[in-house]
């Protein structure tokens, strides 16, 4: 389950955290708020504008992550942009994550030759997992390189739509299947467009499990009752 850090308002992460955790999903993954994130849809565009306005920084994010690390047992996965983590310094982010037991992280406009030749290292002296992203139009060759610089899992997404647009690429057959044959050493999970129990079904019937955001992120923007709607929703995919 993937929602942006700083909403509904500045002080909900971690109750939003323990809500995810407590609801039954297995994973969550965290937006960090950027002001361009160009692999997101308008609601969670809309949602990082939000977050940015009631002040979520990096720096605030981590200390939030760690004042509940000892009540969440669950992989925590950070996604952001390379700038700001940039900004905030590579290293000392890592150290961080690693202090407020963060499990990986993605950065989906971090190319995978920097990642190799600059930031590898640094990851990995913090025991710090490096999720890529492949799409249908990702040739095989290409996905099983990816597959071998990631750990943790490999993120599939549909590569013409962003975050909250139709699930219907990634439901395709043939993408999944050829996905499956690939004999990939990490487990893959789907993301992008899923927004109910039948996507979610759908998609892990080939693939390792599957990240909902948008819808999620709508519930907590949209909802005055969210902690009660989000932790609905969240079992009515899983159960």
């Amino acid at each position: 389950m993937y929602f942006t850090a700083g909403i509904p308002k500045l002080e909900d992460t971690t109750e939003i955290m323990k809500l995810i955790q407590h609801s039954g999903a297995q994973i969550m993954e965290i937006g960090m708020p950027y002001s361009d994130p160009v692999a997101d849809g308008p609601v969670i565009q809309k949602a990082h504008e939000i977050a940015l306005k009631n002040g979520m920084t990096i720096a605030k994010l981590l200390e939030q992550i760690k004042s509940v690390k000892d009540e969440i047992s669950i992989p925590i996965v950070l996604m952001g942009y390379i700038n700001p983590i940039l900004s905030f310094g590579f290293e000392e982010f890592c150290q961080k994550c690693r202090d407020a037991g963060v499990s990986g992280v993605i950065i989906p406009d971090l190319p995978a030759i920097e990642f190799e030749k600059n930031y590898a290292k640094i990851l990995a002296k913090f025991g710090l997992n490096f999720i890529f992203l492949v799409t249908p139009e990702t040739p095989n060759e290409r996905i099983k390189y990816l597959d071998s610089l990631s750990s943790g899992f490999l993120y599939a997404v549909s590569s013409s739509s962003t975050t909250g647009n139709s699930a219907k690429e990634i439901n395709n057959e043939e993408y999944l299947e050829r996905l499956s044959g690939l004999n990939l050493k990490n487990p893959v999970m789907i993301g992008f467009g899923i927004k109910n129990k039948n996507d979610f079904e759908k998609v892990t019937e080939k693939a390792a499990g599957g990240i909902i955001g948008t819808a999620f992120v709508n519930i907590l923007l949209k909802k005055e009752n969210w902690a009660e709607e989000g932790e609905s929703f969240i079992r009515s995919i899983i159960n």
